[in-house]
């Protein structure tokens, strides 16, 4: 079998505390900081490390907050203050399109606004996944109700808007809300992350053409539901915004601390059994056949090879693979351990469980690879967190990739397929050889993600969006 460490638990457990350690030193620097420029800056706030833990699902549930000294701009989600918004989700899972509703549910209650969540689909048993994201959010102020009966209709009658999150959330208006379907159709939001043609089906989206507004996380989704609900399905999409995502403070805080960096790279590679000057190339995603990881193995695979013809002088090159299932051992899962030790490379490829905690991969690895197939990602999270962290990014040529990889300038494209391994090998051969080409590419990530790719570049993108829905639903409720 591939490669996995033993003292990959340990560190699970350790991390945490090794933080507490790390961040009190900052604490105390920018306390001094705090004393010597209080008399003159008066627009500024201290944020308190904190670092909080559930015994309910280990390491993922961590929240860190570095203690630094940052402005504090007027919140443009101001006027969402005793708004009642529901929240409704298809599932409650460590994927993409529940985890970013979660955070929009965090910022509505920051600026004091009542937030309801419903989950459409739950597993008759206990989740521990589910318990714990449950509890995070209850802990935040947001309440969490059952996704049918009449508690779930009368908050959809009485919220000033309602946010479905993902196409298929669009079963719950027939399901559940049933009659009432038409007073809340003109309060609701419809936020839509999938590329995958199998959502393309009328029972979801039928009433997609009478809702306030859909918002979609890039440009080129957004083209594309608009071309796909017009054709396969004869159906017009109501007015879209494209509203790309921006990294949360906290994952900033981090990037920016070297320090923590520093300590979460060397007990990461610690735990994998590898170097400091070993390079890393990782794919962090559930694993899936539609996030490319057996492309990306077959690549890595290719890239050893080509090495070692070359007989170029690199250092060792490990690819890692975040997002594994242990318990699970899908049929696709298998394939990868397969074929790892199929072509004897167990030694240099490490399978991480999934996580919500993506910070002390980023801290570990060197380069990024977001090879997600056919149409790419709607955006892909992960690419921008990457690039807070300074490092270059190899992607597909596909989806919302396209939209924040500058091709040659912070990161390389590659095609999607089979066509694209062999130039995704030739990229990871380039990367390697070339510690400059990564370093600055790498730099300039960071410096896009600074420009454009912020928590409150995101949150004002939102605000303006939410203006207009909630103007649209109060002329309709009065006319």
């Amino acid at each position: 079998m591939a490669k996995q460490s033993t003292s990959w638990l340990t560190f699970h457990k350790r991390w945490p505390l090794l933080l507490v350690a790390l961040l009190s030193t900052s604490t105390v620097i920018v306390l001094l900081i705090r004393a010597a420029s209080d008399s003159c800056n008066t627009n500024s706030v201290t944020t308190t490390t904190t670092i909080t833990t559930t015994p309910h699902y280990s390491y993922e549930n961590t929240r860190i907050q570095v203690t630094s000294q940052v402005e504090t701009p007027s919140n443009p989600l101001r006027f969402m203050k005793s708004k009642l918004v529901l929240l409704v989700s298809h599932e409650l899972s460590l994927s993409g399109g529940p985890l970013l509703l979660m955070e929009l549910a965090f910022l509505l209650r920051g600026v004091g606004a009542e937030v309801v969540w419903l989950t459409i689909q739950k597993p008759t048993d206990s989740d521990e996944v589910i318990y714990s994201l449950e509890h995070r959010m209850l802990d935040r102020g947001v309440k969490v109700f059952p996704a049918k009966g009449q508690e779930a209709i009368d908050t959809a009658l009485k919220a000033d808007l309602v946010v479905l999150n993902t196409a298929v959330a669009g079963k719950w208006l027939d399901s559940v809300v049933k009659e009432n379907v038409p007073r809340i159709l003109p309060k609701v939001l419809w936020w839509i992350h999938e590329m995958r043609g199998h959502y393309f089906k009328l029972e979801y989206v039928k009433h997609l053409p009478y809702v306030a507004g859909a918002m979609i996380d890039s440009h080129t989704t957004a083209e594309y539901w608009k071309n796909r609900t017009r054709e396969r399905l004869g159906i017009k999409m109501p007015e879209t915004y494209v509203v790309h995502l921006g990294n949360s403070k906290e994952l900033m805080e981090i990037a920016e601390n070297n320090v923590a960096k520093r300590v979460l790279r060397e007990h990461v590679r610690e735990s994998l059994g590898v170097r400091n000057e070993d390079l890393l190339f990782a794919v962090i995603n559930s694993v899936s056949r539609g996030k490319g990881q057996d492309l990306f193995l077959r690549s890595f695979y290719q890239s050893l090879q080509l090495i070692k013809g070359r007989k170029l002088q690199v250092p060792s090159i490990h690819a890692v693979i975040v997002g594994s299932d242990m318990n699970a051992q899908t049929k696709f899962e298998t394939e990868l351990r397969n074929f790892v030790v199929e072509n004897k490379i167990q030694d240099q490829v490490h399978f991480i469980n999934k996580t919500l905690t993506v910070a002390p991969y980023l801290a570990s690895i060197d380069v990024l690879v977001q090879n997600s197939q056919a149409r790419g990602e709607c955006f892909g999270r992960i690419t921008i967190e990457a690039m807070a962290f300074q490092l270059p990014v190899l992607g597909t040529a596909a989806g919302g990739t396209t939209e924040i990889v500058v091709n040659g300038t912070t990161g390389l494209l590659h095609n999607v397929g089979k066509e694209g391994v062999k130039p995704l090998a030739n990229n990871i051969v380039k990367l390697a050889t070339n510690v400059e080409r990564r370093l600055t590419m790498g730099k300039r990530g960071y410096e896009r993600v600074k420009e454009r790719f912020l928590e409150h570049h995101m949150s004002e993108r939102i605000a303006s969006v939410l203006k207009e829905v909630l103007k649209k639903a109060e002329n309709h409720a009065f006319s």
